[in-house]
């Protein structure tokens, strides 16, 4: 069965750099409508469904928080992130009033655009996060929706990031887990500060999962790339 795409709506004065990342998007199998300013954007955004709405802050005519206060009153359960050249707390703080999810300041790097969009918008094939999922860690039974850690019988309750992080690790267990998803996932931030607490979470993962005397399970730093998940 062919999977729908999701459909964004952009909003976006600067021509060339609206363009580019309507190409960017779509490479990356969304449905995108770039509009070069609010007023225009309002209008398809009454004719259409999107998914989702990125909206520059300044344009003409209406402006990226007007946009969003105006299509809020249609439709109160689209999400929308706002692009800005301007890193003014003041901004931020009105976007996030009005009901942002996320505020991206230009430039960006559009990897981390597509994966809060992967946080985001809803996929499918996270549906089944919620039904069951465990997991086996060597001697260990994991089961996610509990925050569980089992060890013959001994359970250990993980913090609500700890599960999320070490799900992580389990889905692409032998494989590398990028630090910035990791962060974006489940912080839904990437500096210094957030990486620096995923550093804390992955030694409390690595204590607990140490308990396991017939199989070394290790999670391993690779510097400046991800962690990676390894039971032997």
């Amino acid at each position: 069965m062919m999977k729908t795409r999701q459909s964004i709506l952009i909003a976006e004065d600067d021509a060339n750099f609206g363009m580019m990342l309507k190409i960017f998007l779509e490479m990356n199998g969304y449905r995108v409508r770039l509009c070069g300013d609010g007023e225009e954007a309002y209008q398809v955004f009454k004719e259409d469904h999107f998914d989702l709405g990125i909206f520059d802050v300044m344009m003409p005519l209406v402006d990226g928080f007007s946009l969003a206060d105006r299509i809020s009153k249609i439709n109160k359960h689209l999400p929308f992130i706002f692009l800005t050249a301007k890193a003014l707390k003041e901004d931020q703080i009105r976007g996030y009033k009005i009901g942002a999810l996320d505020y991206l300041i230009k430039p960006f790097d559009p990897e981390i655009l597509l994966l809060k969009l992967k946080v985001l918008l809803p996929h499918a094939e996270k549906t089944s996060a919620s039904n069951g999922l465990s997991f086996t860690i060597g001697s260990f039974v994991f089961d996610y929706p509990k925050r569980a850690l089992d060890l013959a019988g001994e359970v250990k309750k993980l913090s609500p990031k700890e599960a999320e992080l070490l799900k992580l690790l389990c889905e692409k267990e032998g494989e590398v887990l990028p630090h910035t998803e990791a962060m974006i996932k489940i912080w839904k931030n990437d500096d210094y500060f957030t990486k620096q607490s995923m550093n804390v979470f992955i030694s409390k993962l690595r204590k607990y999962l140490s308990k396991d005397k017939a199989h070394t399970i290790e999670i391993t730093n690779l510097h400046s790339t991800g962690f990676i998940l390894q039971v032997r």
